[in-house]
């Protein structure tokens, strides 16, 4: 009995990067059974990958006690092949025909992450990411987004506090979006964000007129996707939740401070980044920068700004239908 096991990210928004090579390697085997390994933040992103056998969810354990377990949930078949981004011995480990393990570090350019694990499988082009979305999930997403015109898809958080745009801008930038004369004039405003950001969204719940507003804070992440699915465009921080608005196909405009968008920012073609007037270097130089207590470092990142990126997307993908 065979398969393919697919080891990749911990995070959502790398496992998303990580589907195009998932892809790959399945139309190299068609019809073999595949095994998924990732971080139980990611695992929902993986359950309607077509010919799925089980996604192995890992929670880390003292001592790397997670890879054991991956091993003793695995070792007992001869794998088709394993493929390893997580660039770990297990591949090592296991019975298998192929090996294919990511090596960290080859070369010293900055390579968008899509670009980075292409070249370390050498797929070239790279893959790009993509969601395996059920008809439940976009079941679910037509009751929540029913048609009847188009819809303004905002992510307003994200995993810590500096990458996160204030979210009175988010409000000011919804309202000029979809105001009179506006690129999505009348639009309804869909809020994403995880069940316990709540409290971090708020303004922005609070600003977009009631008949307008579709809460959908604490959706799980294939609804989420399959709603971004159904919008015009989608605007957030750099998160899983944008990696998801990308690969989906939804025009999307990442928002970047602390973090480069050289690496991560959103892949496809229909997608841009707005940045901060600050440098990388000059964010992350200040005095006392702490990741997991320095508020939002996207001051210099202005609702005139963001509203004029987002029309200017909007212009090119409408240019390219």
């Amino acid at each position: 009995m065979g398969g393919l096991l697919f080891i990749t990210a911990t995070r959502i928004g790398d496992a998303v990067l990580s589907t195009g090579i998932l892809g790959r390697f399945m139309a190299d085997l068609p019809g073999v059974p595949v095994t998924v390994a990732c971080g139980l933040p990611a695992a929902p992103l993986f359950q309607h990958v077509p010919g799925l056998e089980r996604v192995h969810p890992m929670v880390k354990r003292r001592g790397g006690g997670h890879w054991f377990e991956l091993w003793r949930a695995t070792v007992g078949r001869r794998w088709d092949a394993v493929v390893d981004l997580r660039g770990s011995a297990l591949a090592w480990l296991l019975p298998a025909r192929r090996r294919h393990v990511r090596v960290r570090g080859l070369g010293s350019d900055i390579r968008h992450r899509v670009v980075e694990l292409g070249q370390s499988f050498r797929f070239q082009p790279p893959p790009a990411p993509r969601l395996w979305l059920g008809a439940g999930d976009r079941a679910r997403a037509a009751a929540l987004l029913p048609d009847g015109g188009p819809i303004l898809a905002v992510g307003p958080t994200a995993n810590w506090p500096g990458k996160e745009w204030d979210p009175h801008r988010f409000a000011a930038m919804a309202q000029a979006m979809t105001g009179p004369g506006s690129e999505l004039a009348g639009a309804r405003v869909a809020v994403l964000a995880d069940g316990r950001e709540r409290d971090r969204v708020l303004p922005v719940l609070a600003a977009v007129p009631r008949d307008r507003l579709v809460d959908l804070v604490g959706q799980d992440l294939l609804t989420a996707a399959a709603c971004i699915e159904r919008a015009r465009l989608f605007v957030g921080n750099d998160t899983g939740l944008m990696h998801l608005a990308a690969a989906v196909g939804t025009p999307t405009l990442g928002l970047f401070g602390p973090t480069d968008d050289r690496i991560y920012g959103p892949w496809g073609p229909a997608t841009a980044v707005a940045r901060t007037t600050e440098s990388l270097a000059d964010l992350l130089g200040r005095p006392g920068f702490d990741p997991r207590t320095t508020g939002s470092m996207l001051d210099g990142l202005t609702v005139d700004a963001v509203a004029a990126a987002a029309t200017d997307l909007l212009a090119r993908t409408r240019a390219a239908a």
